[in-house]
């Protein structure tokens, strides 16, 4: 997030949610956008293809058809030119590329957004007003946005929005993109991503390489790594010899879920580190125990960029260890016979603790300089970038520049989904998660009061489309794309428009993932999750 979650939901007088069930994903958050809404009177849209709960508080919903997020942001811009509600000042003192933006975003006419949308022009037009005359305006977005074969595109089509308003770099605007698990933004600034050092420093960057051989006293390669949507289907071409998962159940989570079963039977060595057995474990040769959070000591970094304490409560149960002993052991055993530079400072793996890595992610990532184990146990709340120890952290990002200097506009147009319907596969899916589960459900399966309230998978249906199939709503259905099928029980509801069906991932037997395509962002490699096509039958 640019800005932070205190600084959006007290001082934006308008929110702009699309892409993001946010009182069921992010419900602290989703509580908070609904007494800004009651206590404040703050303006909300939401821009969703369902009718998500938070709706209920909105001024307007567009409810646009999935995969066309482009189109309707490009529409809403359009109309915001059209009436001078753009920020002259700020476009041309922070940006560039303005004028070959907006001659893309001028061929989306109202009436040419709502043809691909499905939105009617008059609530585009409402929404640009609210957009163009609420100051400042807050953006929030989820996986709604990203997991499509242009969410790279999508969210550099928010970027845009942001700039045009002038709503970046001031509080209660920004972009914010909300992080899908507890330590994803923590994960990426260590350099957890195939193309980046921590810092987000390009592997391909010789002055980064150079730094970061001087610190660990290895070579570093200079080429991209691949992300896991392309190591496991690399597999069946002999590219990937052995996998190390921590934490994850590509089984449950990855898409087409066959393909990734065939995938891992072939696999020549699968080391699985886990604090419960899951649907990849099967197929593991090694099971390492792992411990949990409440059972370990060290920092995870919130979707707002703030660092926070964990601290150890209990031990860890049998041969659990924390995660970061165990990657420390095997790293350790892997580098043992190798000369390694005696003037690297970070050579080795002789972590005696989790302060010691901290005191090496203080020295090599600029932006967390000046966070220590010290700090937030004397209970400083810090938010990266933090230069130094006594720097207080920043909420707000890009208040004088962007980190390239001035923010570029991008001219992005609209391309359609990878799979449509059509006559074998008329209606669309899209899938997601659920207030009472998780993920793919491996730790809110195991909680009894949460299996009691949403005790198995459920696929939401329009009424008018379960009137076509005979259903009463307390019969099963079968949901069959090109890579599958399911059966689950169908809830007759208003959340989805006609054509179009939404299940979830947290069941084994009847995964949504069974059904989704491999179809991928060209750019960050993620799987178009949301915008899949399918049938709708019923169950015998």
């Amino acid at each position: 997030m640019s800005n932070s979650i205190a600084d959006v939901v007290e001082q934006a007088q308008a929110f702009f949610v699309i892409g993001s069930n946010t009182t069921e994903q992010h419900p602290i958050i989703g509580m908070r956008i609904r007494q800004a809404v009651r206590q404040r009177g703050a303006k909300l849209i939401v821009a969703d293809p369902r009718r998500i709960d938070l709706v209920d508080f909105a001024v307007l919903h567009l409810r646009h058809k999935p995969g066309t997020d482009i189109a309707l942001l490009n529409g809403l811009m359009y109309i915001i030119l059209k009436n001078g509600w753009e920020d002259k000042t700020f476009i041309a003192e922070r940006t560039e590329g303005f004028e070959e933006f907006k001659a893309t975003v001028m061929e989306y006419p109202p009436e040419k957004a709502s043809e691909i949308t499905g939105v009617p022009a008059p609530d585009l037009e409402q929404a640009a007003a609210i957009l163009g005359e609420s100051k400042p305006t807050a953006v929030l977005w989820a996986m709604g946005i990203t997991q499509h074969i242009t969410g790279v595109r999508n969210v550099m089509a928010l970027a845009n929005l942001q700039m045009l308003l002038g709503n970046m770099g001031k509080p209660g605007g920004g972009v914010n993109p909300l992080r899908g698990q507890n330590n994803v933004q923590g994960a990426c600034d260590m350099g957890g991503l195939p193309n980046v050092y921590p810092a987000y420093l390009p592997v391909t960057s010789e002055d980064a390489r150079k730094k970061f051989e001087s610190a660990w006293g290895v070579p570093l390669s200079p080429n991209l790594g691949r992300t896991v949507t392309e190591m496991i289907p690399d597999i069946l071409e002999g590219k990937t010899k052995a996998l190390y998962i921590l934490g994850e159940d590509p089984v449950m989570s990855d898409p087409d879920t066959h393909h990734i079963r065939k995938c891992l039977e072939k696999v020549e060595l699968l080391i699985l580190q886990e604090i419960f057995p899951s649907e990849t474990e099967p197929y593991a040769d090694i099971f390492l125990p792992g411990a949990s959070f409440a059972e370990k000591t060290g920092t995870f970094t919130n979707t707002e960029r703030r660092v926070q304490m964990v601290r150890k409560a209990i031990e860890p149960p049998g041969e659990a260890r924390p995660d970061w002993e165990i990657v420390r052991d095997l790293s350790a055993r892997m580098l043992a016979g190798r000369t390694l530079s005696p003037d690297a400072p970070y050579a080795g793996w002789d972590y005696a603790s989790t302060a010691d890595i901290m005191k090496e992610i203080n020295a090599v990532t600029p932006s967390y300089a000046g966070i220590t184990h010290g700090r937030l146990e004397n209970g400083a709340t810090l938010q990266w970038p933090c230069a130094s120890l006594d720097h207080p952290g920043t909420p707000v990002l890009h208040t004088q520049k962007f980190t390239r200097g001035l923010g570029k506009f991008a001219p992005i147009d609209h391309l359609p989904p990878a799979e449509l319907p059509d006559d074998d596969y008329p209606m669309i899916l899209s899938t997601g998660r659920v207030l009472y589960h998780w993920h793919g459900g491996q730790m809110s399966r195991r909680a009894k009061g949460l299996l009691a309230i949403y005790p198995q998978a459920l696929v939401e249906i329009n009424g008018a489309d379960a009137e076509k199939l005979g259903l009463n709503g307390n019969k099963r259905v079968r949901v069959s794309s090109r890579r599958g099928s399911i059966e689950a029980e169908a809830i007759v509801t208003e959340r989805v428009p006609p054509g179009m069906v939404y299940a979830n991932f947290h069941f084994p037997e009847n995964s949504a993932n069974q059904l989704t395509i491999a179809a991928l962002d060209p750019v960050a490699k993620i799987p178009e999750y949301k915008v899949c096509a399918v049938k709708v039958e019923l169950a015998g």
